[in-house]
């Protein structure tokens, strides 16, 4: 069966449509007018190789944050969904990415107990028109609704570009492990509880 699914989330603030398939191979259309954060849910569908379509219309007039935050909550609850049982997959996924002078751990347990765990500072208040504190808020929304336990963590690094495409790029990468069908339990449910 494909791992296929659309969330279509309206509220008074926002109108997101999402399309993921997470066989996919990371193929993307991204438009939530927010230029830069475009550029890093194109980086996290080029690197996890989860297809992802994405149309987000938001108050941005007020400011970027309900459009940011629902995104992240849109994203979440289609993996969520496409995901099903969750069988067979390896659940745990973990990354180190380089990117110049910056290093990020990313690691993810895809248990349904979605936590936060963010340690990531940053030296600029704005990347592109985005507050950087919005990608906490993202994060957080995209864990909480894709029912993942996430570790965040710049090792260390200077450019705040750097730092936050490491973050969204070692997510990518630690769903794509986590995600992929291991063919020894294809079947099963990888917990000794029996569900997830």
């Amino acid at each position: 069966m494909a791992r296929k699914a659309k969330v279509n989330r309206k509220t008074k603030e926002t109108s997101i449509n999402v399309e993921v398939n997470l066989d996919g191979s990371g193929s993307y259309k991204i438009e939530t007018k927010i230029g830069f954060l475009n550029h890093m849910l194109e980086q996290l569908s080029k690197h996890s190789l989860i297809d992802l379509k994405i149309a987000a219309k938001g108050d941005t007039h007020i400011d970027l944050h309900h459009t940011t935050e629902d995104t992240g909550i849109a994203i979440g609850e289609c993996i969520k969904k496409a995901l099903r049982s969750s069988k067979g997959i390896r659940r745990y996924g973990h990354a180190l990415i380089p990117m110049d002078e910056t290093l990020t751990r990313v690691t993810m347990d895809v248990s349904n107990r979605p936590y936060l765990i963010w340690k990531v500072k940053l030296k600029v208040e704005k990347l592109g028109e985005m507050d950087t504190e919005l990608f906490k808020e993202w994060f957080q929304a995209f864990s909480q609704a894709a029912g993942i336990t996430l570790h965040v963590e710049n090792v260390y690094g200077d450019n705040s570009h750097h730092i936050i495409e490491s973050c969204y790029k070692g997510l990518a990468r630690s769903l794509r492990e986590a995600l992929e069908i291991d063919k020894r339990i294809k079947n099963k449910i990888p917990s000794t509880k029996g569900t997830l």
